[in-house]
């Protein structure tokens, strides 16, 4: 078969066997980073990413919250700035993620895009969202929409990540949680669980295998070739 693929370099493709990718076994509990997108004092997008991490660590992840305020637009100040270099730091330190938007003018908003702005898709020699997983959440002030989760999941794919196929979407926000910040029972609610949940189990079955699952054609021709040209100059 590979004589009828004549562009494909044999040496580096990686035929589909039996035998499964050893598992390495991971002791410590999921790691969640969970991204909002309002600096506002009563920020709903706030309220519902601190009750999908108290869900979330109920359901035994280790979970750490960003909080964007502080945080320079892209390009208007140094990779070095404190808040870039924490936001960085936490993104490596992650398994996986939780990105929660409000919807503003039927799109995420500039505080959330600018997170995901800071965040490369490549640091020296490590990629900081490939192989992740991602939960995606939305709040809105009026009827329930998805525009915000949709702009999301196409980030998701650009950023090289694993996104759960479920998704929560709060309509009238406003209503949703009581003085003290907590959300009230409802399906929206029941929603939010589903998501973390989902979350947990999608990262539990997949970090064992990431590295196998991101493994690539193409870059590991790039490596072969690379390395082929360091030989090739070093026998010169």
């Amino acid at each position: 078969m590979i004589a009828e693929l004549p562009n494909i370099d044999a040496a580096v493709l990686d035929l589909l066997t039996d035998e499964q990718p050893a598992k390495p076994v991971v002791l410590h509990k999921p790691r969640i980073l969970l991204l909002y997108g309002s600096n506002r004092a009563r920020s709903f997008s706030r309220l519902l990413t601190e009750e999908a991490a108290r869900l979330l660590e109920q359901f035994g992840a280790e979970t750490r919250i960003f909080n964007p305020s502080g945080l320079p637009l892209p390009d208007d100040a140094p990779e070095g700035h404190p808040k870039v270099q924490e936001l960085r730091e936490l993104v490596l330190w992650s398994e996986g993620m939780v990105w929660c938007s409000p919807e503003r003018h039927g799109a995420m908003t500039g505080v959330f895009k600018a997170q995901i702005d800071w965040i490369p898709l490549t640091l020296g020699a490590v990629r900081p969202t490939q192989g992740k997983t991602l939960a995606l959440m939305q709040v809105s002030g009026g009827s329930q929409s998805f525009n915000a989760l949709n702009q999301m999941r196409v980030l998701g794919r650009w950023m090289r990540m694993f996104t759960i196929p479920n998704q929560s979407s709060v309509a009238k926000a406003f209503l949703e949680f009581d003085e003290a910040g907590r959300m009230k029972p409802s399906v929206y609610y029941d929603r939010v669980v589903d998501v973390m949940e989902e979350l947990v189990k999608f990262t539990r079955l997949l970090r064992e295998q990431t590295d196998y699952l991101v493994d690539r054609y193409s870059e590991r021709k790039e490596s072969a070739e690379q390395l082929s040209n360091r030989v090739n100059q070093t026998a010169i």
